[in-house]
């Protein structure tokens, strides 16, 4: 059976454009469009479509907007999103919104005509170099470590459950030494009791 497909794109040359493209694949059929999302949950209760071809840049209802509807009211609906830039925030919030996929509109047709089909299966579309934008997003961030190497040291046996004295005998240093570490760490880090050190030391630099 044929994947219905409904296109959203205030461009009428871009929307005959995909139009032609999928009258040319047997598995796919093009159910509709429209040039904005503003009667998007009529669309999708009259045309019910598999798979949604969302710009996202529209006038009236733009395609953030009309995912969030669709994802609301018809979570089944796969929605795969279109644009000319590879903006990171509008793709995060697509994302987040839930969308299968995104696509720019420079791809290839065969780029599109597989990321319809991919998100079909339930699968996640995404140009490469959006994916590669998705990845460092979700990547943790890198910690500005205010404490120099020995306190980063003492810091981890603390928070190990070693006392100080017990610290000072693991690295052969006196029991000053070690109490002049924690001073620092409590000065750089703005803070005034040990649970709290742990407790930043466990959130930020444990790896």
């Amino acid at each position: 059976m044929a994947i219905r497909v409904f296109i959203y794109d205030d461009s009428n040359e871009r929307r005959d454009s995909l139009k032609a493209l999928l009258m040319l694949n047997d598995q796919l059929k093009f159910v509709g469009e429209a040039m904005n999302c503003a009667t998007v949950n009529e669309d999708i209760e009259n045309f019910y479509p598999d798979v949604v071809l969302m710009d996202i840049n529209m006038p009236e209802v733009n395609g953030i907007e009309g995912l969030r509807i669709i994802k609301t009211k018809h979570p089944e609906v796969k929605v795969l999103m279109q644009t000319a830039f590879d903006d990171s925030d509008k793709i995060f919030t697509c994302i987040i919104n839930g969308a299968s996929g995104y696509i720019l509109k420079k791809d290839k047709p065969q780029r599109i005509l597989q990321a319809i089909e991919e998100v079909y299966q339930g699968g996640a579309a995404m140009n490469p170099g959006i994916a590669q934008k998705v990845l460092d997003y979700f990547k943790p961030k890198e910690i500005n470590n205010p404490l120099s190497p020995k306190e980063t040291q003492v810091l981890a046996l603390l928070a190990e459950g070693l006392s100080y004295k017990m610290v000072a005998d693991k690295l052969g240093v006196s029991y000053a030494t070690v109490n002049t570490h924690g001073k620092r760490i409590y000065e750089k880090l703005h803070i005034s009791s040990l649970g709290e050190a742990i407790a930043y030391y466990y959130k930020n630099l444990k790896q």
